[in-house]
Formats: structure tokens, sequence, C-alpha cells
């Protein structure tokens, strides 16, 4: 024997009715099939009740809407020959519920007793139907087999006396194929027309599954079986192959509707397998239940969690104060308050002082809720024992769930530490001793980036995600584009790693989308649909996209830029930066950029300050972290002013030597920032701040070569000027070339005293062959004090630096 239940987006459609005539037809065994009531019918009989009862006679298009669809059904999906003996059934049901609906409506009152009966009849009509599809099927009617008993509100399965009816009905007739309506039962006592609750089909099924043991229970509906994740927030949420019962029953608690939560137990407790499977994709394999823990080899077997599940309508109740401290039976008359007034908690979460004791409700249950624990305490609270019940509304619960964080060390140090990272409070906890469900407790803003971090962090997604905000799209922000661009397929296929750039802005405008930017085509994007934004309205929009695993990109010279880095990493997000003004800014103000970003869990990082591409700042914390110590630099620092000292000749003057650089890209948009010696101080104030010492800007001896009148007024105006040095420069280079020397714009420090100028330096130096672009630092440590540690290679251009800023990203997303 072999149970399969039919939910009603399944039966609601003629295809979905033609599917199931096929899936059934395919079966060699028995088959009991219960059927829900067509897809949003149920909903719309309870609308006719409650229209019915205020005396609108809009019931009455409602009434019609139904009889319609249901005849339309027929129609459509049962056989001609069927097709008159099943209107008159139906009809004839609809007639009686028509008559209810009327004395409702002329009384103008609903009971419970009612409504139940009138709703029952979406099961009798879908049952008749979906019989009337197949030849020689039984039709049964499942008030006459499953029997209930009042308790509080709702009505439960009286296990005993159903057991008996549906084992004695089923082995007193051999049809291959039985059918009969899923939620509609009866009571036992006076035979009055009860319900299972919405969802109860499923529960249907699984009763009569364990009444007969069944060798498996299939449940068919309009998904694939249980997710990861709900889809419709995670993109690449994929289907559980297999769960046991523990893990189904903890993901359906909270809030994976797939199945109906009672379902579970009838099914586990006969150990009858739940197969769970789409109607419209009847090939896909589906999700299997068991009492089985994964195997070694399957998929499932290697991850801690399976899955993650929600509910997004929780108040949280705070009951505190120092007088239910070591006090016996608190707890019990909390809860048995909430019991006798029919209210569920789903979680509770106590303080191990006792002092305080949280509990989640639904939404709709916790003013009613409140008032019932202020009535429970009132005496305790008139004396000043027990403070004010505390509701907490528009929060969401998650819980993750899996039997693979049983024994499992840091499960839950690695979730809150992956919360916490991005910027997600946590306003309550538990987790039970089973260790197979972890709950928390969030504003409802944070369910979406809470799901989408979880599911990424616990590998459930196929690849890790990185969203980036990218500020700048000249020569390094438009290089590092490229690079993103070629490297994104190679990345998900061998780091499982997707770089998704979900806003980009330039100097004027910004484009923003959180499911990705085609960036192919950015620049024409942002002037056809970029809106108008300065850098603090990126930052708006950036805290309020509020997306995991963010970071920021900054690929620009802007100080208005390196201003939002603050508020960046107060709001958990990273920042990535080729831009030196927040780094070698005041010191007070680069200290607290660290210190944010180390308080927040995320990552603060500008290696192209310096050297571009070239990896000198990790290596000097590498060096400082494994107890070396820093005692002095030197080195060649400007890429760009190596290039001009490099090319000028006899043939290249000074003046055109400064606009090849700038021509190559290796210059800064303003290249007084490099002839003023700004951008080497810059570099090298940076680098001694990560050495270790408090160094400032006005604390670096300054020996430059360009007189300061060239540095004041407009960009144009220094150009127009330039030209007037070439001169002199020729003349004094022509006595270096002579001498066997050459000029190198050297930067030092030692002991955290600090100087930048022009030396002339001979062939023993190592800083006479640096060719090109090329930057070189010597760095004297402890360690390596006789022979100083040596980094060289190309220290400007758009591509190296880009490629720094890209390696950066890489780092953290924890890829070197």
């Amino acid at each position: 024997m072999k149970v399969i239940k039919f939910g009603g987006s399944s039966v609601g459609s003629a295809r979905g009715l033609q599917n199931i005539k096929e899936i059934i037809e395919k079966q060699s065994d028995k088959v009991v099939v219960v059927v829900s009531a067509l897809g949003g019918i149920t909903d719309s009989l309870l609308e006719c009740c409650e229209l019915a009862s205020n005396g609108s006679a809009t019931y009455l298009e409602r009434y019609e809407a139904i009889r319609e669809r249901h005849t339309q059904a027929v129609e459509q999906s049962v056989p001609p020959k069927m097709q008159a003996e099943v209107y008159e059934g139906i009809l004839r049901l609809l007639d009686e519920m028509g008559n209810i609906l009327r004395g409702v409506s002329l009384i103008q009152d609903l009971s419970p007793k009612t409504t139940a009966a009138v709703v029952s009849y979406g099961e009798r009509l879908s049952s008749l139907i979906v019989s009337a599809i197949f030849e020689n099927a039984a039709l049964v009617d499942a008030r006459n087999l499953i029997k209930t008993e009042p308790y509080f509100q709702r009505h439960i399965v009286d296990f005993t006396l159903t057991n008996d009816l549906i084992v004695s009905h089923f082995s007193g007739h051999d049809s291959k194929i039985t059918v009969m309506g899923g939620f509609i039962s009866s009571d036992k006592t006076t035979g009055e027309t009860t319900n299972l609750g919405r969802g109860g089909s499923d529960y249907t099924a699984s009763v009569v599954a364990a009444a007969l043991g069944a060798k498996v229970l299939e449940i068919f509906t309009d998904v694939d079986g249980f997710m990861t994740a709900d889809p419709r927030v995670i993109d690449n949420a994929y289907v559980i192959d297999r769960l046991t019962f523990v893990e189904a029953m903890e993901l359906c608690n909270f809030g994976a509707k797939v199945i109906y939560p009672p379902t579970i137990f009838p099914a586990y407790n006969s150990d009858i397998p739940i197969v769970v499977k789409n109607t419209y994709n009847p090939d896909c394999k589906g999700t299997y239940i068991s009492k089985e823990v994964d195997c070694a080899d399957s998929p499932g077997a290697t991850k801690s969690i399976k899955g993650i599940s929600s509910i997004n309508d929780t108040a949280l109740l705070t009951i505190r104060g120092l007088g239910m401290v070591g006090v016996i039976g608190v707890n019990y008359r909390i809860f048995k308050a909430l019991a006798k007034n029919g209210i569920s908690v789903f979680l509770v979460s106590q303080a191990s002082s006792e002092n305080t004791t949280s509990i989640g409700v639904r939404t709709n249950d916790a003013d009613f809720a409140s008032e019932v624990l202020a009535q429970e305490f009132a005496t305790e609270m008139a004396m000043g024992e027990i403070d004010e019940v505390i509701v907490q509304k528009d929060l969401a619960t998650v819980a993750i769930v899996g039997e693979g964080m049983r024994h499992t060390p840091g499960i839950a140090g690695k979730l809150f530490g992956t919360l916490g990272r991005n910027g997600i409070n946590v306003i309550a906890c538990a987790q039970g001793a089973s260790e197979t469900n972890i709950s928390f407790v969030v504003k409802v803003e944070s369910l979406r980036k809470s799901l989408n971090v979880i599911h990424d962090s616990f590998f459930l997604s196929e690849y890790q995600v990185l969203n980036l905000f990218i500020a700048g799209v000249g020569l390094v922000g438009n290089n590092l584009i490229e690079q993103i661009c070629g490297q994104q397929r190679m990345l998900i296929e061998q780091n499982s790693l997707k770089i998704n750039v979900v806003g980009i802005s330039n100097s004027r405008k910004s484009i923003f989308n959180r499911e990705g930017i085609e960036l192919e085509n950015y620049s024409s994007l942002i002037d056809e649909k970029g809106i108008p934004t300065t850098p603090d309205d990126v930052a708006d929009e950036i805290v309020k996209m509020n997306i995991f695993n963010s970071v920021f990109v900054d690929c620009t010279a802007s100080y208005e830029v390196s201003s939002i880095y603050e508020r960046l990493l107060s709001n958990n997000i990273s920042v990535v930066t080729a831009n030196k003004i927040a780094a070698s800014s005041s010191y007070e103000h680069y200290s607290m950029l660290k210190s944010t970003a180390r308080a927040r869990g995320v990552k603060f990082l500008f290696e192209t300050n310096v050297g571009a591409g070239l990896p000198i700042i990790n290596t000097i914390n590498d060096l400082r972290n494994s107890g070396d110590k820093i005692l002095g630099l030197k080195a060649v620092l400007s890429g760009t002013l190596n290039y001009i000292f490099n090319v000028i000749s006899e043939e290249i003057p000074f003046s055109e030597a400064v606009l090849l650089a700038k021509q190559a890209g290796y210059a800064e948009p303003d290249p007084r920032l490099d002839l003023s010696g700004t951008d080497v101080i810059r570099k090298l104030v940076i680098l001694s701040r990560e050495s270790g010492y408090m160094v400032k800007q006005s604390n670096v001896e300054k020996n430059l070569f360009v007189p300061d009148e060239y540095f004041e007024g407009s960009v144009e105006r220094f150009w127009e000027r330039i030209g007037e040095l070439d001169q002199e420069f020729e003349t004094r280079r022509k006595i270096l070339a002579a001498q066997g020397r050459k000029w190198r714009f050297v930067a030092t420090m030692e002991q955290g005293e600090c100087s930048v100028g022009l030396e002339e330096v001979d062939v023993n130096s190592p800083f006479y062959n640096l060719e090109g672009s090329n930057n070189i630092v010597l760095i004297t440590t402890t360690r390596y004090n006789e022979y100083p540690l040596q980094i060289k290679g190309y220290g400007a251009g758009a591509g190296v630096t880009a490629a720094g800023v890209f390696a950066d990203i890489m780092s953290i997303a924890n890829i070197r």
C-alpha cells in the first residue's frame, strides 16, 4: 500500500489533474490518494462565510465563482462518459453548501461548527472530481474514518478509534485506487464535521499511511521538495535530497511550509518514509525523509547544517525581575497561563541568572499574551518583584537545522560570528540539547541579510558571494572591472566564489542593483540609468540596501569619498581602497578607522596605497604579527617620479618627462601631488604607521626639487609654467651623468623619524638600477638587520594598482 497526497495547487488546474492521473496510473501498488481542496477554494469558502454572516449579498458572487470553478474542472478533466454523473454529484454538494450559507446570511450569525461544515465542501468536491478521472476508483468520505475530540479551541485525532476505522475500511475492499479528501474529519461523539487545521490534508495522509503500515507516504505539491532556504530570498537555494524526521520537523516548525508540521509524527512513529515531490516536475527526486541519518557518501553528509527556516511575524515577550531569581515555579506559571489561553510559544530564551525569560509568539498573539501574563503576575508586579512585560514586535525568528551540528564544536560560534561581522544584532537565541536546531531572533529588516549570509557561510550555496560597491571608474576602476569580468568564471569554478558588483559610482552618478550589474556595459548603464549622487548619497544607499558580505571599493583620489569610510565600517561594510587620503590623514582618524574595522569584524584594506600591487603593507604586518620589529625603512615609493628621472635626458626635458608620466597613467590626476612629494609623504606616513610608529604628515622632513611657487594656482597654470625648469634640470643632469650618478626621490624612516627628498645615488645603491616606474622598499627589522628585506617591482600604473585592489578583495573572501 502507498499513500499519495496532492495539494491544492496540484488539483487546482487541468494540467495538474492530468499530471495526477499520469502519476497514479504508473503506480504498481494499491494507492490511497488524499487530496486538498482546489487551490484557493478554502480561502474563498471562508470569505463566503464572513460575507454571509455580515449580511452582505456579495457572498453570492463568491459562491457562483466557486460553482463555476468546479464545473470547469469537471469539463476539463473528467472523461465525457462520467461527466453527467459527476456534475450531478457536485451540484448536489454545492446546493447543500448554498443552503447553509443562505441560513448564515439570514440570521447573520456564524459559529465554528457552521464554518467547519462549509469549509469541508472544498475537499468533498475535489475528491469527487479526482475520483472520477480514474476508472473504478473508490471514493471515501474522510469524515467516516478520521475521528476527533475537542482540545481547547482545536480538534485532535483520536488515534485509537481512527486507526481501527481505517484498518477496518481498507480490509474490506480491493480497489486499487481509493480517493479521499484530506483536512476534514468528524467529532467522535456528535458526528459533527470538524477539520484538522490549515494544511491538514498532509496530516490526513500521514494518519492513513501510519494506520495501514504503508511502505511510503508521497506528498505532491508545487515545489521540488524541501529547499535549503526560502528561494524567494535566496536565489541559489536548492532541493535537499535527504532529511531525517527530526530535521524535517524542525524546518516545518520554523516556517518551511512544504508540509504541515503534525504530518511528521504519525509517519515517524510507524517508520514510514515521506517523499516530497512536485506534481509539475514528477521526474525530480524530491526530498526523502526517514529516520536514517545521511550515510558517509551522501551529498549532504559533509554539511553541518541542512537548511535554514524562518518565521517573519515574530513578537518577543520578556518577563524580567529580580524577584524571579531562585523562585521555583515561575516558568511553570508562565507557560500554564499561556497554554490555558491557547497561545502557542515557539521559542524560549532564559538567562542563567533566572531574572529574565523571553518567549517567542506569533505577532497576532503578542498583545493577548501580554495581557494574560500581566494578569498572572499582577501581584508580583504590584510589589515590584517583576517588571512590566516587555513586548517587541517587527521581529523575525531564524533557525538553522541539521543533524550534522551534533557534537560539532564551533557551529554556534561560526553562526553568531558571521552574523556579527555583517552587522546583524541577535536579540534572543535558543538551542536545544539535541543540537539539531539553533534559533535566534533579529529585527525583521535583517531577515533577508541573515538568511543570505548563513546560506553563504555554511556552504549551503554552490559558491560564496562577495557583494561589491565600486566608487570611481577612471583608469584604476575601469581596469578593476575588466579584471573582475575576466576572472568571474574561473573564481566560480575553481574557488566557488562569485564576485557580485551591486553598485558602481562615478563622480556624478551611481547605479545600484542587488542582483548584480552587467559589467560589460556598465558605462552606458550609468549614463542612461544612473541617478545623481554625492558620496553621502552613495553611503546612504549602501547602508539601506543592507546586503550581506558587502565590500566598498574606492578607486578614487577623493577626500569626500574617503570621508564615508567610518560610516560604512560602522555598518559592517568592509572597505578596500586605493585612495591614500584616509590612511594618511590625522593619526587619530587613521587609528579610529582601524579600530572600528576590528570592533565590527570587517576589513579596512589599503595595500595599494603604497607600491600599487606590491605586497609591502601585508609584508610589514606579517613581520610585526610574527614578533619582529620594524627598525627602519628606505624606499623609492613614487613610480611616477622614478619614471620621470629615468626618462629625462638630453632629448626629453623635465617638463616632457612629467607629461609622459601623466599620459602613461603613472601620475596622480594632479601631477603636483607627485612633484611636491605629497604622494610620497602620504605613503611614508602610511608605512610608518603600519610599522608601529605614531607619525603625522607634518612630522616628515621635506627636501623638494620643485619650488613652492609652481604648486600655487590651477593645474592649467602649472602646465603653462613647468617648462621654465627644463634648463636648470638639464644642467644638473649632465653633471650627474658625468659622475655616473642618478636622481632618486627617496623616503626614509628610522625609529619613527621620517624624511623625503631628492638624492643622488651611485652604482652601489640598490636604487641605482631601478627602471621605469618601479618601486623598491628596504625594510630593516630586528631579524633583517644586517641585510634588509627588499621588495621591488612595478609601483605605478592602473593595471597593477587594480590588481592590488583585486588581491585585497580576494583576501576578504579568504582567497590568496
